[in-house]
């Protein structure tokens, strides 16, 4: 199954000292560089996501602003796209879903920040378009949000959107999804030699 890595929003604001720290950023993208390592031994599929706010009023991914790079965990490379989003679904008036048909992509995996507003928005949109999920749970981060009198830390954040996107497709670590991929990949040669 043709298969393309998605990192949204690894970038500096989200990381310790940038302007919107999130919990557990670093862990999340040492994960999500895993993958990002695996698809570039194979040559497979990569687009970076990047986030830039349109909002006079934003406080964080401000244009020309450093905290909008990428980090350096996951940096991206030359020749692998670069897709500059606006809103939290990362296929809204962006180029993404082109070049996903233009690599006759079926199945996607996600990875990046934050949990619960682009990687979400972004996974359900891949769901609605027709495209095989798989989230990476351990190479997402969020943070601790408050609704009301109710504080609802970051974790619990965390668990409680990938426990909805199991709806949409398959929830599971970065271990396993190498794990996955590696089984394909047998499955696919010992096919070929038949």
């Amino acid at each position: 199954m043709k298969t393309a890595l998605l990192l949204i929003d690894i970038q500096n604001d989200y990381f310790p000292g940038g302007k919107m720290e999130l919990e557990g950023p670093v862990e999340a993208a040492q994960k999500a560089n895993e993958l990002l390592q695996c698809f570039r031994d194979h040559s497979m599929p990569t687009v970076h996501i990047q986030h830039i706010s349109l909002s006079p009023d934003a406080t964080f991914f401000i244009s020309g602003d450093r905290g909008t790079d990428i980090n350096d965990i996951t940096a991206h490379y030359e020749g692998e796209p670069l897709v500059q989003k606006h809103y939290p679904n990362a296929f809204r008036e962006t180029n993404l879903l082109e070049l996903l048909q233009e690599w006759q992509i079926e199945r996607v995996i996600i990875t990046g920040m934050m949990t619960h507003m682009c990687v979400d928005a972004t996974t359900r949109a891949a769901a609605d378009l027709g495209f095989k999920i798989m989230v990476a749970e351990d190479a997402c981060a969020t943070r601790t949000l408050t609704y009301g009198d109710t504080t609802i830390p970051a974790e619990h954040m965390h668990k409680a959107f990938l426990a909805a996107l199991k709806s949409y497709g398959q929830v599971m670590s970065v271990e396993m999804i190498l794990a996955n991929l590696a089984a394909e990949q047998v499955n696919a040669l010992n096919t070929d030699e038949r």
